[in-house]
């Protein structure tokens, strides 16, 4: 029964069905299917659209829409995780956000979902976040990596800005820091002084997974 209702909670992401995928992980739930095999079979799910993704068969639409059906599964899973006092597999901490200035979220959400079904575990920030919010962030949550957006041009400098307040905190070396979005590329990267940049969601987990060694 476990492995079929499994298999009906994949399908219902990788199908872009928001309430259903819902429906399915509080029904598994109440049955006592085991909530860290239910939240490796959305990352499953979300790990099938991002190799879609990166193989061109689907584009970035289809990755806003899956992040947004994953979120409503994976906080009922959650949610019964933290009862049961349970973890599942992580590669470590990530911490995610917008730069200062800049609302987007769209590419931050995409790479937040794809980092999960990695196996990381992702704190959100959100969009708009000060530099004093990340070191905040980096100090409480001590992640392996600390991931920044940026998709204007007039704040990608924020990025730079972060960067400075870690070293400043004397912590700069205790966190691997990832950028990205439109107005960023390498060259901008290696002279911010950030140890990663991706130019896609795909790639950022590739880097991610590089920075920490795995």
């Amino acid at each position: 029964m476990n492995e079929g209702m499994l298999t009906e909670l994949k399908g219902a992401v990788l199908e872009f069905e928001k309430e259903k995928a819902e429906a399915v992980a509080r029904r598994a739930i109440e049955q006592g299917v085991d909530p860290v095999s239910c939240a490796e079979a959305v990352a499953e799910s979300l790990r099938i659209i991002g190799e879609k993704y990166s193989a061109g068969e689907v584009f970035i639409p289809e990755l806003f829409v899956a992040s947004r059906v994953a979120k409503g599964p994976l906080s009922v899973i959650t949610a019964e995780m933290k009862k049961q006092g349970r973890k599942g597999r992580s590669l470590g901490k990530v911490i995610i956000g917008t730069v200062f200035g800049d609302i987007h979220s769209i590419g931050k959400d995409i790479v937040a979902t794809l980092l999960f079904a990695e196996g990381f575990e992702v704190v959100d920030l959100g969009v708009n976040v000060k530099s004093d919010a990340f070191l905040k962030a980096v100090q409480e949550h001590e992640p392996v990596v600390l991931a920044l957006s940026a998709l204007l041009t007039t704040t990608a400098m924020e990025q730079k800005n972060v960067i400075e307040g870690l070293k400043k905190a004397g912590v700069r070396d205790k966190v691997k820091v990832l950028v990205g979005g439109s107005p960023v590329n390498q060259e901008f990267a290696d002279r911010i002084g950030a140890d990663g940049y991706a130019a896609t969601g795909p790639a950022g987990v590739k880097v991610a997974r590089k920075l920490i060694g795995k």
